[in-house]
């Protein structure tokens, strides 16, 4: 992606963009942020190699061109509002999240987000997945509407979880799972300012090491994987640890932001969500038990795609050697914590 000198500026104003509507204090240079972003991303999402991707775009556009045209209304309500006592500022409030619910691609809001990584490469969908998320949740942490935000967790969970059952594709099998970390994350952001953030840094962590070993492999469905019989078994227990990881299953690296907010709502007293969340979340760590179990089980023969480069990837098994190492070391990062912290 970084080839060309054009795509360097416009992941550099596409950061900016994003920083802008962090640091912001004011709506409107928050919108102005927003927009940055919006029109920096869209380039980096063409490739004249991918056919799908001008249509991924152009869906990417609409979508976000209408959540900023809600989020400007939004603003200008808020404005009327300091004028006119009469308005009602819960109902505006309601406006403002959904435009930027919209944004996320947090469900029910969620129709857009599988459909267009589908016509992505990897590495955009990475920075979809998770740059593309900070600015949002930066804003919602801002302006939380607790029960409308309940209402949004609870549809995230549901619709991550069983959206992803009859998928066949790993990239909107990841939208789907996408959609289910943000649950988790909404959920922490209802209790503590830090426990999403740290819980967010983990995730991109961990999605970046699957997406990483996806993207060496060209692989983009499951059938593909399947046909990782013949390939290293080192490289498929690097995939099969990171999997897991993502999945959240103990004791992976990727269980302990779950464990954080875990006993973050315990103390809160939330079991009634805390129980719908855990439960539905099993239900995604079924996607990465059958993606790992066939992987092992399933004998087939071997193709070109996945013999492409296999004898030539010295740096690459270091670095999925590297970051595979890290999702293994959760119990004594959790030890690191509990005595230091």
């Amino acid at each position: 992606m970084l080839n060309n000198s054009y795509k360097m500026l416009f992941l550099l104003f596409m950061m900016i963009g994003t920083m802008i509507s962090i640091s912001s204090i004011s709506w409107i240079s928050m919108w102005m942020g927003l927009e940055i972003n919006l029109l920096s991303f869209i380039p980096l999402m063409m490739s004249s190699k991918n056919l799908f991707s001008s249509e991924s775009s152009l869906k990417y556009f609409l979508i976000q061109a209408l959540a900023s045209s809600i989020f400007f209304f939004s603003i200008l309500l808020i404005f009327l509002m300091m004028n006119l006592k009469s308005l009602n500022f819960s109902f505006i409030n309601l406006i403002f999240l959904i435009s930027i619910l919209l944004k996320m691609g947090a469900a029910p809001f969620h129709f857009w987000l599988p459909s267009v990584m589908e016509g992505l490469k990897w590495m955009n969908n990475f920075l979809l997945m998770t740059w593309q998320k900070m600015a949002p949740l930066m804003i919602i942490s801002l302006n939380l509407n607790y029960n409308f935000i309940i209402f949004c967790i609870i549809n995230c969970v549901i619709f991550g979880s069983l959206g992803g059952l009859n998928q066949t594709s790993l990239r909107k099998l990841l939208a789907f799972s996408s959609i289910n970390h943000l649950g988790w994350i909404l959920s922490g952001m209802l209790f503590n300012e830090k426990i999403w953030m740290n819980y967010f840094y983990f995730y991109i962590f961990l999605n970046f090491s699957i997406i990483l070993m996806f993207k060496i492999f060209n692989l983009y469905f499951i059938n593909q994987v399947f046909l990782m019989k013949n390939l290293n078994l080192i490289m498929k227990l690097f995939l099969f640890i990171n999997l897991l990881s993502l999945g959240g299953l103990p004791p992976f690296l990727g269980f302990f932001p779950k464990w954080m907010i875990i006993e973050l709502m315990m103390k809160n007293n939330s079991f009634f969500i805390l129980l719908i969340i855990m439960f539905f979340s099993l239900i995604t760590l079924y996607f990465y038990l059958r993606l790992s179990y066939s992987m092992f089980l399933f004998n087939h023969k071997n193709v070109k795609w996945n013999t492409k480069n296999i004898f030539n990837l010295t740096m690459n098994y270091k670095l999925l050697f590297m970051i595979s190492f890290f999702s293994l070391m959760n119990l004594l990062t959790m030890n690191f914590f509990y005595f230091f912290f």
